[in-house]
């Protein structure tokens, strides 16, 4: 008997070294994961609540947290305010048709389109499509560019020079050229898209695709030379190697172009609508500078905020897309 309780002790003081050892690691990941990175927020908010004490302009004193912070309710308010105007628009224009046509049944009723002054989430929403399509283009052309520029060194070195020469141009250097030409090709008297759109959309393109191209050209010359004998021995047509044997070596590094390009591809863009006044974050920033009021400040504080966390969640969304299509589950990404 007394063996028996010597073993069961024994058993259940492991159990509790095991529970212990359990509760350290989960301890251990739950402070990695959101007790060091709410501390670091928390003296970041710190030093800038103190900070901006310190700080007057000609506009006032720099915003801190509280007043970034009900300068974002403001903004909130002031889009449901107007979102509020946007609904009686159109339910005024709905009971004047049904009035109209009850007096006259061959009237065809004409609905005008609204034209309020755009939200700061609504100049969220024009920036978000901007620097999607133009990413989506500049993807479209660097992916397949990029895996023949790897599987012909030929063609890499006519290219190569281009590349080198164009890929380190500001987006202001371009903004110009690209404004000039999309208003001399584009005219139409019934246009689908807006100049300016196509404008941002096109200098986001140039500047954004250089990093894709090159990653992507670099994953597909970098392939192992056992995947490539594979793929002779199999007699593999050209586009079935690339499919089989190109794309999934070379995800990696294609992804890393594109997390890459889109990341510039945002910055570039808010650059762009500021000095062209195009429609999006950029201009509401220079709008709220050029207003000059007392909460110009914080509202392009909000601006700012917001721009680094859309940027965030771009980043996190490639991230996501290329943990799921890539072949290597175990490798780190980041």
């Amino acid at each position: 008997m007394s063996s028996i309780r010597m073993t069961l002790s024994g058993m259940s003081g492991i159990a509790g070294v095991k529970a212990n050892d359990t509760f350290a690691s989960w301890l251990k990941r739950t402070t990695q994961t959101l007790g060091l990175p709410l501390i670091g927020l928390l003296v970041f908010l710190f030093i800038w609540q103190v900070g901006a004490k310190q700080i007057d302009t000609s506009l006032g004193q720099f915003p801190g947290p509280t007043q970034v912070y009900e300068q974002a309710g403001a903004l909130v308010s002031e889009h449901n305010r107007e979102r509020d105007r946007e609904a009686a628009f159109y339910e005024r224009q709905e009971k004047r048709n049904a009035d109209r046509v009850a007096k006259d049944p061959d009237y065809v009723p004409k609905i005008r389109d609204y034209t309020g002054k755009p939200t700061f989430f609504d100049q969220i929403g024009t920036s978000l499509v901007t620097v999607l399509a133009g990413f989506a283009i500049a993807a479209l052309i660097a992916i397949p560019l990029g895996i023949c520029i790897g599987l012909n060194s030929a063609l890499y070195s006519a290219l190569n020079p281009i590349i080198q020469l164009f890929k380190p141009v500001s987006p202001l250097a371009w903004l110009p050229l690209v404004t000039m030409v999309v208003s001399a090709a584009y005219v139409s008297d019934d246009p689908l898209f807006a100049k300016s759109f196509l404008t941002s959309l096109f200098t986001v393109s140039l500047c954004c695709l250089w990093p894709t191209l090159i990653n992507t050209a670099v994953g597909v010359s970098a392939i192992s030379p056992d995947l490539q004998n594979v793929s002779k021995v199999l007699r593999l047509n050209w586009l079935t190697h690339v499919v089989r044997i190109v794309l999934p070596s070379s995800v990696p590094m294609i992804f890393t172009g594109l997390r890459l390009s889109l990341g510039i591809a945002w910055m570039v863009l808010i650059a762009a609508e500021m000095l062209a006044q195009n429609p999006g974050l950029g201009k509401f920033v220079w709008d709220e500078f050029q207003n000059g009021s007392s909460d110009s400040l914080g509202r392009i504080m909000v601006a700012v905020l917001v721009i680094g966390l859309i940027g965030f969640l771009l980043d996190r969304i490639m991230l996501l897309i290329q943990r799921a299509v890539s072949w290597d589950k175990t490798a780190i990404t980041r």
